[in-house]
């Protein structure tokens, strides 16, 4: 199937919102925007965003996800981005001491979409770039998304957090299918078209005289095997057999 095919069928729905708390880039929230169109998450709030609104920065970095940084919502507090939610995640790499169900991100977005199935209204929360949120922002949202990461290094990106959580997001609804296949378009070779090419290439190796004699009918076999092994196609069968029939006219051109 093609990536076009899967574009027409995927249906985005209700999706949670994405809350960014005192980000400081422009470019971080343009980027955190594309990411958010990568895997169908569209709802942004910004809350104080320390360059202001709208930002020029945020569009360019936005790589296509215009819509979701123009109809981006501005709040000047973080109780007022979150207030009309019934479900909120905060997203942290640290440990908070705060006695709160803790989430992986596909078990995070699991629950998000149970509650946005019974018709709630699911945040997810990331802190600004410098220090992420506070011990007060966290106290007032329901759980904790964190990521398993190694501790020594545990320090996101704000686009690469909101990329995370989106494929999982994504991958709550969609599953395991990719936009596109593998899928080999010819269909695989009769075995009459398949034993007139080892005709052909026998015939041919014998003139060349590749074979010892005394060898010839295992070395054959062999040949085929390798030839068979990979599955061939119509369209194998036709390609190899027009390389070495052209390799054959040159050589033969250079004899005469």
């Amino acid at each position: 199937m093609s990536g076009t095919d899967r574009t027409k069928q995927f249906s985005p729905g209700p999706s949670p919102v994405v809350i960014l708390v005192a980000p400081q880039m422009g470019e971080n929230i343009g980027m955190a925007a594309r990411a958010m169109a990568n895997f169908g998450l569209r709802g942004l709030r910004l809350v104080a965003p320390r360059d202001g609104w709208p930002n020029e920065k945020a569009l360019a970095a936005s790589s296509g996800a215009v819509e979701i940084v123009e109809n981006a919502s501005v709040h000047a507090t973080f109780r007022e981005a979150i207030g009309d939610l019934n479900f909120v995640l905060a997203t942290t790499a640290r440990e908070r001491g705060q006695m709160k169900q803790v989430f992986a991100p596909d078990q995070a977005m699991a629950q998000a979409r149970r509650e946005i199935e019974t018709g709630g209204r699911v945040g997810i929360v990331f802190g600004g770039e410098r220090s992420g949120l506070d011990n007060e922002e966290i106290s007032l949202c329901d759980a904790i998304l964190t990521f398993p990461v190694n501790p020594a290094f545990a320090s996101f990106n704000l686009a690469q957090a909101v990329l995370l959580v989106g494929y999982e997001w994504f991958r709550s609804a969609q599953g395991e299918a990719l936009p596109f296949d593998g899928d080999i378009r010819s269909p695989r070779a009769p075995r009459e078209m398949t034993v007139s090419f080892f005709d052909f290439l026998e015939t041919e190796l014998e003139e060349a005289g590749f074979f010892p004699p005394e060898k010839k009918p295992i070395m054959m076999r062999n040949l085929r095997d390798v030839f068979l092994r990979r599955e061939m196609t119509e369209q194998d069968v036709r390609t190899l057999r027009g390389a070495f029939t052209s390799l054959l006219a040159r050589r033969r051109a250079r004899v005469k």
